[in-house]
């Protein structure tokens, strides 16, 4: 139902409670709706980033926590992703709503933005990446993704994704950078190093 359809009435009839009950917990709509995306986030971040982060900085790193995100976005394919369907009933209604998942997808950005130069510290993306752009492109991925997964229902859209990305890696990586992915492991979990 999304965001806007979030209301303490219809979470007191999903879960058997009074509204009143509700209310007390959570004290207006907006507690609620800023509450789920509060804890639509600390998923994401469980799910996405924290794994991600334990895999080696550099290249690994920035693939695994690409890898995590498109297996997100393709596990809402059903449900749908609150940061897209909250950017798109938010947009233009400034509040602290739109607050809260502005500062989530920032917060998720920021995470991109350093596993980038991350990368390119450890000699794997070259030196004149342009960070901001690669964090563009892959958003960008993901937002395509989601688009034809779950709204247009197109075939094939999680190998586009992926081809997507292994052709930003190539475009920016080193040959250094190449040679690390290329012997990486997918089902081995480096140790992180902060």
């Amino acid at each position: 139902m999304g965001l806007e359809g979030l209301s303490i009435g219809a979470l007191a009839d999903v879960t058997g409670m009074s509204k009143s009950g509700v209310f007390a917990h959570f004290g207006s709509r907006e507690e609620l709706q800023i509450a789920v995306v509060t804890e639509y986030h600390a998923k994401f971040e469980e799910e996405v980033f924290f794994t991600a982060i334990r895999e080696p900085r550099g290249l690994p790193r920035l693939r695994a926590m690409f890898e995590r995100w498109v297996r997100r976005v393709s596990v809402e394919v059903d449900s749908g992703c609150i940061y897209i369907s909250g950017a798109v009933e938010f947009d233009d209604r400034p509040g602290p709503v739109r607050d809260a998942l502005v500062g989530m997808v920032k917060a998720w950005h920021d995470a991109l933005h350093k596993a980038i130069v991350l990368s390119v510290q450890e000699g794997h993306l070259r030196a004149d990446a342009d960070v901001d752009q690669i964090v563009f492109e892959l958003h960008g991925l993901i937002l395509s993704l989601h688009h034809d997964a779950r709204f247009m229902r197109i075939p094939g859209a999680l190998s586009r994704a992926g081809n997507g990305f292994e052709r930003t890696i190539q475009f920016y990586a080193t040959p250094q950078g190449l040679e690390v992915d290329r012997n990486r492991s997918p089902s081995k979990t480096g140790a992180a190093r902060r």
